[in-house]
């Protein structure tokens, strides 16, 4: 009879929720903005470039040539405004990355005596929309390392990265020359080297770029992290809606308040593990063989989800929504009000607050004293830990002693909060205080 409480009320929870818009609206928006913040914006400017019509006055006289034509729009070896294999190679030898995203149609301007009246002539033709901007190349440049660009607007960064990275080609091409120095033959010998990360596992060696696997843990991090929190709301919503309604005086007259929270808990937990096994399947499909081919214009290195990352992700989870579901399930039996309910929980927020500080350490240094002992700490444990093992897989024993320990706060805390319940459940009034709490915990 007992079991048969917890498994109707379970079924209960469980139902009612999965059947309602918001939990499938929730489901589907959650990956599509994941998504939306990340993949579309790449795809978006990889698809889009942008033609700046640039005018060139050149005080030095040796600078606005070879600029011209490096900027050409029709480079000799490329097309459609895409450096050459030369000019990559060049750029890249110095440690920045030329993008094909913007293209320039130069146009040289003699310089003239009257540099102010010059100077005005040329704003005038940008805001005659005759030129989108325009570049002063000083009779110092060469020493001073300033060039002026002047344009309506300067919030074109990307096509100001590749200007910039261009003209600081052709300067020192120029300052090689002068000096006495083959400027190819510098910029062959000075090429840089380009690091290919490999990431070794038990499966075996795969490529993979560090931008991705950083993605890829910060996203299974947030996901662990939004559903605690979105879940352990909704049992102190869920728990505080029934008692304010007097529903529960007609329940607890069938049902112990133990069973009604482990059914209530139980059902929620069923709620949320269904959802992340939607997002699961999502990404699985997302990171197969014939989704890689579809998106062949994303980055190589995409990480893929192992069975055992899902089932750590699984028993994390579990362990995690008891710890804190059932403490939001103590604190909507106690209080009569939600704002009340809410302004004590921000003391369980904390501890899911903490671990997006440390989220970055343990990224950087899976391995480091603070990663372990944090990951450790049982209310850190199923954010943390999971957050390492996305990362870099640490030793089984740590892992074991993760699930030990956390399972054993479980177990307490459910015990501390049961009798919370038990006692809270039927209380109407005023607001508890913690002393209070502490005697229902004591005597209940």
């Amino acid at each position: 009879m007992l079991a048969n409480n917890v498994v109707v009320i379970a079924r209960r929870e469980y139902l009612s929720r999965v059947k309602t818009k918001g939990f499938w609206i929730g489901t589907v928006l959650l990956p599509v903005l994941m998504l939306s913040m990340t993949i579309l914006p790449q795809l978006l400017i990889a698809r889009s470039k942008s033609t700046l019509r640039l005018a060139i006055v050149d005080q030095t006289g040796k600078v606005a040539a070879p600029l011209q034509g490096k900027l050409a729009l029709q480079s000799p070896a490329g097309k459609d405004g895409d450096p050459s294999p030369d000019e990559t190679a060049k750029i890249e030898s110095r440690g920045r990355r030329s993008t094909p995203l913007s293209t320039f149609v130069v146009e040289l301007v003699e310089p003239k005596p009257d540099a102010d009246a010059q100077r005005a002539e040329l704003n005038r033709r940008v805001m005659a929309k005759e030129v989108d901007a325009w570049v002063w190349i000083g009779a110092d440049a060469l020493t001073s390392n300033r060039i002026e660009y002047h344009g309506e607007s300067v919030s074109n960064f990307v096509t100001q990265g590749r200007l910039q990275d261009i003209v600081t080609d052709v300067v020192r091409d120029v300052r090689l020359k002068e000096a006495g120095y083959d400027a190819d033959l510098v910029s062959r010998l000075t090429h840089g080297v380009k690091i290919e990360t490999v990431r070794i596992t038990k499966e075996g060696n795969k490529a993979e770029t560090g931008i991705a696997g950083f993605f890829f843990a910060y996203a299974m991090f947030f996901m662990q992290y939004m559903l605690l929190m979105l879940y352990g709301q909704q049992v102190m919503s869920g728990v505080l809606e029934e008692k304010t309604s007097r529903i529960v005086e007609v329940i607890v007259s069938t049902v112990k308040p133990s069973d009604m929270m482990l059914g209530k808990l139980l059902g929620i937990c069923g709620v949320g593990l269904s959802q992340v096994l939607i997002w699961l399947l999502t990404a699985a499909f997302l990171t197969a063989p014939t989704a890689m081919i579809i998106g062949a214009t994303l980055p190589a290195g995409i990480p893929t989800v192992s069975l055992s990352l899902v089932a750590h992700f699984a028993g994390f989870f579990i362990l995690g929504f008891f710890v804190y579901a059932s403490f939001y399930a103590a604190l909507g039996a106690a209080f009569n009000d939600l704002r009340e309910a809410q302004q004590a929980a921000s003391s369980a927020a904390f501890f899911l607050v903490v671990p997006v500080f440390l989220m970055f350490v343990i990224i950087n240094d899976p391995d480091s004293p603070i990663a372990v002992a944090s990951s450790l700490f049982p209310p850190f444990t199923p954010l943390l830990m999971l957050l390492r093992i996305a990362v870099k897989t640490p030793p089984a024993w740590q892992i074991a002693l993760g699930y030990v320990l956390t399972a054993a706060f479980v177990v307490m805390m459910t015990w501390m909060c049961g009798k919370i319940y038990r006692v809270g459940i039927l209380m109407y009034g005023k607001k508890p205080t913690f002393k209070e709490l502490a005697r229902w915990i004591k005597y209940a």
